[in-house]
């Protein structure tokens, strides 16, 4: 999401840093350029100019212009500036308040076609998976077709218990019907999704605030869509002064738009984004970390949410049998098809490689390594349809099976062999790290370290897809 805004920055502050002295004037402008950034990347303009006018005031005392490196400097102050922004008065409002007698009702409010029902199920999975509570879902959309199925069935993926339909009942008691369940059966948190309108007026204000008396939710969040730009500000404002909001929950944050709503929500309304889903499936939410974001912004990257991510979802002992047989010299095609169902569960691999420090400037490399993940799967479909022998000794491919493992998993002959030479440039890596250590990886280059030939890491490339 905040790819542009972060390469318009990175170009700025790079030119900084290779001056070796920085005056007020070179300050000056180059805070013009962050402003313009901002602007471009659809910040509200209240807050770009409240960000300028604290950042400009820090980066042009003493301490900068005395100061050895004085355009590390100036990017500190700008990400400790932009972290103040995101953050607000208190850091600890950032979390779910799950500080009350159970049940504890949380209320998702927000526009229709925001996410708002999928986010539902999200963070009753997270609820559950993580914070170990007993969620109960609701839906209190008797409007839309099929909104309660829709709920039951991502009840049902995400293993969260969903409250009986009854048909005909009116939301305010569908909502005190779930709070009694709640009660009844022990539950730790009851999560109620309402219903919402393609545009904010009176009738939805009203069933809302009738829910939020009827319930007294610890939690009343807004599912905010980052694709909508300052339209989403425009909801958010207007929830928060009609129903009174205690957070934000943004979506689509894994898409192209432009980033300044996310920027500019937490100072525009006064509540902390609490909440990102970076993907469709319900496992793809990620807690909202103002410091975290800001290094994502101005290329430091996120190595903390990467080793999260990591810890929650890669095998503990199949990484050590991997790692050893590497350090081994030992790397078959069964050791790659199991790397890349690893990455697979990972998530996004564009998302997980802009979370590393530097990563950012690298945007059109990435992209141009087409490094997503129907390419990884069509390098499972190519290494499933070898045998197993096949997979342990490489070297019985020849040309017959290449015809047949291209046939098996729809691909080309050049696909495969294309597969094959990586596996053999990461095979090289290896034995050079056995016989060398880490220092011998780098002497003369690293096969297939690039993304011209593999990605960072020895991770394969992409292969095109050529219109199949």
């Amino acid at each position: 999401m905040f790819d542009g805004l972060s390469q318009r920055l990175g170009s700025v502050f790079d030119a900084l840093t290779k001056r070796g002295s920085l005056k007020e004037d070179d300050v000056r402008a180059a805070m013009r350029e962050v402003r313009i950034a901002l602007l471009e990347a659809d910040v509200a303009l209240s807050v770009v100019k409240d960000f300028i006018e604290k950042a400009t005031e820090k980066a042009i005392g003493e301490q900068v212009t005395r100061s050895v490196t004085p355009g590390q400097m100036v990017i500190k102050i700008v990400h400790d500036c932009m972290v103040d922004m995101l953050t607000g008065d208190d850091e600890a409002d950032a979390q779910l308040n799950l500080r009350s007698t159970p049940p504890v009702p949380f209320l998702m409010v927000g526009l229709q076609g925001s996410g708002k029902t999928t986010t539902t199920a999200k963070i009753a999975r997270h609820l559950q998976t993580k914070e170990k509570k007993r969620v109960l879902m609701a839906s209190l959309d008797v409007y839309r077709p099929a909104a309660m199925e829709q709920l039951a069935a991502l009840g049902q993926q995400a293993n969260v218990i969903t409250l009986p339909i009854v048909v005909g009942q009116k939301p305010v008691d569908i909502a005190k019907r779930a709070m009694d369940e709640g009660r009844k059966g022990g539950f730790d948190v009851v999560v109620l999704d309402t219903a919402g309108r393609t545009t904010i007026d009176q009738v939805l204000m009203d069933e809302v605030t009738q829910i939020r008396d009827a319930v007294s939710p610890v939690e009343t969040l807004l599912v905010a869509d980052a694709m909508t730009g300052q339209d989403a500000v425009a909801t958010a404002t207007a929830f928060q002064e009609k129903v009174g909001i205690t957070g934000i929950a943004l979506t689509r944050v894994d898409g192209d738009s432009r980033g300044g709503a996310a920027l500019s929500m937490r100072a525009v309304t006064g509540v902390p984004i609490k909440v990102m889903g970076v993907g469709e499936k319900t496992d793809a939410m990620e807690g909202f970390h103002a410091d975290r974001i800001a290094g994502r912004i101005l290329g430091m990257g996120d190595v903390v949410s990467l080793v999260e991510k990591a810890a929650e979802t890669v095998d503990e002992e199949e990484a050590e049998r991997l790692a050893k047989r590497m350090m081994q010299g030992q790397f078959d095609l069964n050791d790659l098809l199991s790397q890349l169902r690893q990455l697979q569960k990972m998530g996004d691999m564009k998302g997980l490689l802009g979370m590393l420090p530097g990563m950012g400037k690298m945007a059109k490399q990435i992209k141009d390594a087409e490094v997503n993940p129907k390419a990884i799967k069509r390098q499972e479909g190519i290494l499933l349809s070898m045998t197993p022998g096949e997979r342990r000794q490489p070297a019985l491919i020849k040309a017959s099976r290449k015809k047949r493992i291209a046939a098996g998993s729809g691909m080309s002959v050049q696909d495969v062999n294309r597969l094959l030479k990586q596996h053999q440039q990461m095979g090289t890596v290896m034995k050079q790290m056995k016989k060398k250590g880490l220092a011998g990886m780098f002497s003369g280059g690293m096969p297939g370290a690039g993304l011209g030939g593999g990605l960072p890491g020895g991770m394969p490339q992409g292969i095109p897809f050529r219109g199949r």
